[in-house]
């Protein structure tokens, strides 16, 4: 697919990951929507607006299914249809087994995959009509793999594997991609409140012996929206810490 003049939706954009692929799909030539919870700040989408594209704010809640829905609506309203969704917003709330409640279970996988399933469901329309469209998920490989204190956000990412394997089938006839990627350990905020020793035991265990980068995840977005003939596939960006066969 060709990126210069689509319309790219990033939920949770506003800072991490997300907002590397947003920033990564601008210079491409995509126009941009920002998304998080709260008001997108102005400073962030004039940042995206420097590199010569159209780029708004969308503030809502994905795990709502009327939010989603009326955030679709406001995209479409000022910069045109998506065709390329990017389900990158998720939380975490680590908890051994024993100790995690109810609610602790629900809250992460109504966001995680309850807002991938959201947000899914109303860009496809306009996507099956067009006979276009991308359609990337952002796994974990703790949905691959499980970890210890994650069995609410690791079933929420291997729910979201299984998720993009099905709708891939569904809208493939029509033309529309559905892959997911399955980060590792991958430089952020939240992976430097690690302790040295954490990140000292988790790096012994990556082949590639060093944590990855936003921009690692951001350009295997781009290869994926680009390819109209990978869909259904997870690709792990992990320095090689899940490998398989």
């Amino acid at each position: 697919m060709e990126l210069q003049g689509k319309v790219a939706f990033v939920t949770g954009s506003t800072r991490g990951i997300g907002l590397e692929i947003a920033k990564a799909f601008a210079k491409e030539g995509a126009n941009i929507v920002l998304n998080g919870r709260s008001e997108i700040a102005a400073e962030l989408i004039q940042e995206i607006e420097s590199y010569g594209v159209k780029c708004i704010g969308v503030s809502g809640d994905i795990s709502d299914f009327d939010q989603a829905s009326k955030m679709i609506k406001e995209t479409e309203e000022n910069l045109g249809p998506v065709g390329i969704l990017i389900n990158n917003a998720g939380i975490t709330n680590d908890k051994l087994m024993l100790r995690m409640t109810a609610d602790d279970f629900d809250k992460v996988l109504k966001i995680n995959l309850v807002g991938t399933f959201n947000m899914t469901q109303h860009v496809l329309k306009k996507m099956l009509k067009q006979r276009e469209g991308a359609i990337i998920n952002l796994s974990s490989v703790s949905g691959l793999i499980g970890n210890v204190g994650q069995a609410n956000y690791a079933a929420s990412k291997a729910g979201v594997v299984g998720f993009t394997k099905s709708v891939a089938r569904e809208v493939a006839p029509r033309g529309i991609t559905c892959n997911a990627i399955a980060p590792g350990f991958i430089q952020t905020d939240m992976t430097d409140v690690l302790s040295d020793k954490i990140k000292e035991q988790v790096t012994q265990n990556i082949p590639m012996q060093r944590f990855g980068q936003v921009d690692d995840v951001a350009q295997t977005a781009i290869f994926l929206a680009k390819n109209s003939y990978i869909t259904g596939q997870v690709i792990n960006v992990d320095g090689g810490l899940v490998m398989h066969g």
